[in-house]
């Protein structure tokens, strides 16, 4: 076992977990340590609803992002989110589509094929995701999430030839699964500019990929039920201190699995992302009560996929 672990160490990379919890010196450029996400906001109406609970409850919310995919959202629609999102200096964040579960493929949703998650199968869903990314960033979208390696490598080339926009942040799912210092660096040499770790993982484990990864590390505080359902409200304070720089997200617990959503759903998300900005809400009160020196962005900061409006400047 020695050998092993001082082969990692000779990589730069922890040879066990991080149980003494460091505290974490990165930070974002802007100086702080952390910034908040609502996801699950699917769509104009719903982000209008959000954007409304945001100013009823005071909050600063840094991020805004969706999971079903700029593949089905209108022109109009996306223009708007973005129009929405810039006005505050939110970034916003869309899913890219189609994905495997949405692909004639039936292995993604069998048991033993669900190490599928949400990739992209064969070349031909590969360029839609590609096309998908371009048309978003031509309508002013400047933040995307990917949950494949493939189209993560591709976006950095895609940027490096002048496909997307160099300030694009791309953000990887938590549907990429990567769960080791080792391979979550590999995300971020590969073109992650943000990761979105399992939120099962102990402080620990997490501490480790802290050490050894410079981006951002994204994490749910409260888990949808898909993904395990629980809740670490109380753990905020040492997930910012160990972690930063990391966007805190706020899912929601026992809420109906609305992916891919449209117009049949829009009443239930206008419940849930309400519901999802009162989390928030509840979560930045632990921050005051129990870390009040902890150093959160003003909306705005330098790093944040904050949209361009189409007419004020060129989108690309």
């Amino acid at each position: 076992m020695k050998e092993s672990k001082d082969l990692l160490e000779s990589l730069g990379y922890p040879s066990s977990e991080l149980h003494d919890l460091p505290t974490s010196t990165k930070r974002f450029p802007d100086g702080a340590q952390y910034r908040i996400e609502i996801p699950s906001v699917e769509g104009p109406v719903a982000l209008k609803k959000a954007l409304d609970a945001i100013d009823e409850f005071g909050l600063t919310i840094h991020r805004v992002s969706q999971g079903s995919g700029i593949m089905l959202q209108t022109d109009e629609e996306i223009e708007e989110m973005c129009r929405l999102t810039s006005e505050r200096g939110m970034e916003l964040s869309l899913f890219v589509g189609p994905r495997g579960t949405w692909d004639i493929s039936p292995g993604p949703m069998t048991p033993a094929g669900k190490s599928q998650a949400l990739r992209h199968e064969g070349t031909d869903q590969l360029v839609y995701a590609m096309e998908d990314l371009k048309r978003g960033a031509k309508l002013g979208l400047r933040g995307a999430l990917v949950a494949d390696e493939g189209l993560l490598y591709m976006t950095k080339k895609m940027k490096e030839a002048g496909q997307l926009p160099e300030d694009f942040v791309v953000k990887v799912s938590v549907q990429m699964g990567a769960c080791n210092p080792v391979s979550v660096k590999i995300m971020e040499e590969l073109g992650a500019d943000t990761y979105n770790v399992p939120s099962s993982l102990t402080l620990a484990k997490l501490a480790s990929i802290r050490q050894s990864i410079d981006i951002p590390i994204d994490i749910y505080i409260e888990v949808p039920d898909n993904f395990g359902g629980f809740l670490r409200y109380y753990e905020i304070p040492e997930i910012i201190r160990t972690l930063s720089p990391v966007y805190i997200k706020f899912g929601l617990k026992n809420h109906p699995d609305v992916y891919p959503s449209g117009k049949q759903w829009e009443s239930t998300n206008i419940s849930l992302v309400r519901e999802r900005v009162r989390r928030a809400s509840i979560g930045m009160e632990i921050i005051k009560r129990y870390y009040p020196e902890a150093v959160t962005s003003e909306l705005g900061a330098e790093g944040l996929g904050i949209a361009k409006v189409r007419g004020e400047e060129s989108v690309l």
